[in-house]
């Protein structure tokens, strides 16, 4: 009877991956976010700002919700952009519960093929109709109707993920759906990432919205050193780019350029860490990395 009881109360603890998946710019990263309740995801108004799959834990004592942001889809260019959508198919593989996002904006037409793959999987799906702030009733209705008809299977809630509306709807359904299993992380871990991946990605966030062009897409930032003493970080960042030229232009006139990059970036890093902050960048060429196997290894592609 005794292992019986035990039993029964182990089964009754709900577990499973909830993976966020959609188009770049359509507010998964910002929903991720509010879902985790931290900054786990770089947020731009610029396109491939997400570029790994990035898992945040929300953890009760009933429950283990591993949320998963993953870069937006798109049609590769690079072979960098293939590593990516393979996040993106890992993600739909795993899935015990789909997010799909989108927004008023994205039309369903030109994204058949992705809602073929997704209606074909057997995975519970919640379309979340994001940005419905910038819209009106009647739109939004009609709205949710064409999704609708695209995905008869998922379940639809417009919302706003900037202004955190109709956000509180979302974790009673992926509570209901959610599987019975045991956690698969430590109940105390917030992220799958270390402390390096997020330096990381704040400073390519900073490269993002300083720089112009094709230049914030030709970079990658690697933390060569990670010290920790009990008043201050020291840490040392690489930004390699795929050209000569890019690296005068990163720099920019009289090192101007670097320095904001260097003042901007540690002030998000100090706010994240909680502690004070030395950061030493440097631009080195690592000629067309996003094209080469190896190197997207080494950079955790």
């Amino acid at each position: 009877f005794l292992l019986l009881q035990t039993n029964l109360c182990k089964m009754s603890h709900k577990s499973g991956f909830v993976n966020i998946i959609g188009s770049p710019n359509v507010g998964k990263s910002t929903l991720m976010n509010q879902l985790v309740g931290e900054k786990l995801s770089i947020i731009t108004s610029k396109m491939q700002t997400t570029r790994h799959r990035i898992m945040g834990m929300v953890n009760d004592k009933d429950y283990q919700i591993v949320f998963s942001d993953t870069p937006g889809i798109i049609d590769p260019a690079y072979r960098l952009h293939e590593n990516m959508m393979k996040f993106v198919s890992e993600a739909l593989k795993d899935a015990d519960v789909i997010l799909m996002v989108t927004d008023i904006y994205e039309d369903p037409e030109k994204m058949q093929d992705r809602l073929d793959q997704i209606n074909q999987l057997n995975v519970p799906t919640l379309l979340l109709l994001n940005k419905m702030d910038l819209s009106n009733q009647k739109s939004v209705e009609k709205m949710v109707d064409l999704w609708k008809s695209k995905l008869p299977k998922s379940q639809i809630l417009p919302i706003s993920a900037l202004h955190n509306m109709s956000i509180q709807f979302i974790l009673p359904k992926i509570l209901e759906w959610l599987p019975e299993n045991p956690p698969y992380f430590d109940k105390d871990q917030l992220t799958n990432k270390n402390m390096r991946f997020f330096v990381s990605e704040i400073v390519r966030e900073k490269i993002l919205m300083i720089y112009q062009k094709e230049v914030p897409y030709s970079c990658e930032v690697t933390v060569e050193e990670y010290k920790e003493d009990d008043k201050i970080v020291r840490i040392r960042a690489n930004i390699m780019v795929s050209r000569t030229s890019q690296k005068s232009i990163v720099i920019g006139h009289q090192g101007k350029k670097i320095k904001k990059l260097g003042i901007e970036s540690r002030i998000d890093i100090e706010s994240f860490i909680g502690k004070k902050v030395h950061l030493e960048l440097f631009v080195k060429v690592d000629k067309d990395w996003r094209d080469k196997e190896g190197k997207l290894k080494k950079y955790g592609y």
